[in-house]
């Protein structure tokens, strides 16, 4: 959130996983800030695992419905793999829905120590060998390639991509699944239910026009990404982001 703002603090890159884990992980990012007084970020969450080293651990982030936010501090970097939607599930071999709201160590979550890896990645300052070394922690789980789990990548995408897609059964619809298999299988490997995919996918886009700069009609484009009128857009947008979406558009930092 607030990218301008975020631009003046840190900077963020990211890095594409090797051919061996692309099935699982869409990308790394690695985050590299410089500091004199502790600056406070937020990130709205979105329907997807991340591993990142930081705090001297490798942590599991699982889907949080709640806001996100990270105070850095002097200088520092963190580095990240953000996993397709359904990706993690290959390398956790267990439902993801246990990990929503929860950031749990790499030892605990997938049985192989990450201390000494975390050490490395923290103690290290060439992107290369940062990302080599997750990348060996993440391999070592021995993931295999799971057509499940593409598919429930296929639907998050979808409705990133198709804004006609409002309900939850519209998606069930076109994954040509009842209602109910498409609430397993999100739970399973997304982690988190359809239709909060379907409406923090419209939250995103409406901050990515808030991003923009450019003049926006709030009403139109409520209706045009699902909701019932404007105050709805309104309601959700401030209880993901924290203030009203034109609101938000003002701010010096976001544009």
């Amino acid at each position: 959130m607030r990218p301008e703002a975020g631009r003046q603090a840190f900077d963020v890159r990211r890095i594409a996983p090797s051919a061996e884990l692309a099935e699982f992980v869409d990308y790394y990012w690695l985050v590299r800030w410089h500091v004199p007084e502790p600056y406070r970020q937020q990130v709205i969450p979105q329907p997807r695992i991340h591993v990142a080293a930081e705090d001297g651990r490798l942590l599991v982030h699982g889907v949080s419905r709640e806001p996100f936010f990270r105070t850095l501090t002097g200088d520092g970097h963190a580095l990240g793999a953000a996993f397709h939607p359904g990706g993690f599930r290959p390398l956790l071999r267990s439902s993801v829905g246990a990990l929503s709201d929860t950031v749990r160590p790499g030892a605990e979550v997938l049985g192989r120590d990450d201390h000494a890896s975390a050490a490395a990645i923290l103690g290290d300052e060439v992107a290369a060998s940062m990302v080599a070394t997750m990348e060996r922690y993440l391999l070592s789980t021995e993931p295999e390639p799971d057509p499940t789990a593409r598919e429930a990548t296929r639907l998050v995408e979808a409705v990133a991509e198709q804004f006609e897609i409002v309900r939850a059964e519209q998606l069930a619809d076109h994954g040509g699944l009842s209602l109910r298999s498409l609430q397993r299988l999100f739970t399973g490997y997304v982690g988190i239910g359809p239709k909060w995919v379907i409406q923090r996918s419209r939250i995103l886009e409406a901050a990515a026009i808030a991003h923009t700069g450019e003049s926006v009609d709030w009403a139109d484009l409520a209706q045009r990404l699902g909701f019932s009128d404007q105050a709805h857009l309104t309601r959700v947008f401030t209880q993901v982001v924290g203030t009203p979406p034109a609101t938000y558009a003002r701010d010096p930092g976001t544009a």
